[in-house]
């Protein structure tokens, strides 16, 4: 049994210090350890977890997720098509629910079986952590060459692996909603091309900007394309969360979330996180046009929502509706002004730019690129 404490100075020793994850039995210990010696993040589900670490990853972090192996099957798309094409490293624990041959809950039976298929599958390098420590510590250095080299590396964790570790007491802090503004006039439905330009003529030398995947990030590109924009490619709902963990890794920065109607509601959990770790510094605006438009225009149920009620809920500091260009202007000032982890909700039209391109530059050099820009202004 590893001694939890000795592994995870090793793991801090090696710079890994930002953790994000959904609890399991089987790494409750490396979790206590994080929450008591690191920075951890409580994800709402693994996809966010991994879409938070690559963010603290882009910010200067080296991230670690944790997750038991039901919870892999939520992190695919992420670990597919976010991590992957952007070749995003971040170090994995994966809990062994249902190992063959031991006896455990139905529903780990199946995952028990593909757990390391999976991995397979994703192209993730992966080890069974030993429980030896002078053996796990090397298996480390293994894990941290394969980070250095821009992939990802998972250890893949069995039933008492780690020996106990009390989580200290934690805060439970309450972030109230201090402004919330309710739709109050008729809208002026812009097109996103309008909008995006309105943001886009807001931002300053220490702005980050990421767009969503599918239009709004081809369209963002279109109009201006520079060092300080991440275009999101997959890994739908996932914006916010990559956003939150940029904005947690580098509070000085101002960092710009552009959120869809349809991508918001896949990961509406996101918002609950968002909202308590509360960063002053990111901005979450949805542009929302009812539709998804990247995929023929078909009907989300947005028109149901009330999203600034729930930000509000969730604990953003401030949640407005947007009712014209000249309200997002002047919102985005204030908010650079004041700082405050703020939700701003515009109606938008329906379909984009004609012979709207894609990005030419990979998914890779704008992650390089973004990583630069946010290191010189370290």
């Amino acid at each position: 049994m590893l001694n939890t404490s000795e592994f995870g100075n090793e793991l801090k020793k090696l710079g890994f210090d930002f953790y994000s994850g959904v609890p399991c039995s089987f790494l409750k210990s490396l979790i206590n350890y994080a929450i008591n010696e690191c920075n951890y993040i409580a994800a709402a589900n693994e996809g966010d977890a991994v879409a938070i670490a690559s963010g603290a990853y882009v910010g200067g972090k080296k991230s670690v997720v944790l997750m038991q192996n039901s919870g892999l099957t939520n992190a695919v798309s992420p670990l597919t098509s976010l991590t992957y094409p952007f070749q995003i490293p971040v170090l994995g624990f994966v809990s062994l629910r249902g190992e063959p041959g031991l006896t455990d809950e139905p529903q780990h039976e199946l995952m028990g079986q593909i757990t390391t298929q999976l991995l397979d599958l994703m192209q993730i390098k992966w080890e069974y952590l030993s429980s030896d420590v002078n053996e796990a510590k090397l298996q480390l250095e293994t894990a941290n060459e394969w980070i250095e080299k821009e992939r990802p590396f998972f250890f893949v964790v069995k039933k008492d692996t780690f020996d106990k570790v009390n989580l200290k007491r934690e805060e439970r802090f309450v972030h109230h909603n201090k402004k919330k503004i309710d739709k109050t006039s008729s809208d002026e439905v812009p097109s996103r091309m309008e909008a995006l330009d309105v943001i886009n003529r807001c931002k300053d030398e220490k702005t980050v900007q990421l767009a969503t995947t599918g239009k709004t990030g081809r369209e963002m590109y279109e109009l201006e394309d520079c060092s300080n924009n991440l275009y999101m490619v997959g890994s739908m709902g996932c914006v916010s969360s990559l956003g939150l963990g940029v904005a947690l890794a580098r509070e000085d920065l101002n960092v710009v979330v552009i959120d869809g109607d349809g991508s918001l509601l896949m990961r509406m959990g996101s918002l609950a996180t968002n909202g308590f770790y509360h960063p002053a510094n990111m901005l979450h605006i949805l542009l929302d046009n009812q539709t998804h438009d990247s995929t023929g225009g078909q009907r989300t149920v947005s028109h149901n929502v009330n999203f600034v009620d729930i930000a509000a809920a969730c604990g953003y500091e401030k949640s407005i509706y947007i009712h014209s260009l000249e309200e997002l202007e002047k919102e985005i000032q204030e908010w650079k002004k004041t700082k405050a982890l703020t939700f701003l909700h515009l109606k938008i039209a329906k379909g984009s730019k004609q012979n709207l391109g894609r990005p030419k530059v990979t998914p890779r050099e704008v992650k390089t690129r973004l990583q630069r820009f946010i290191n010189e202004k370290g």
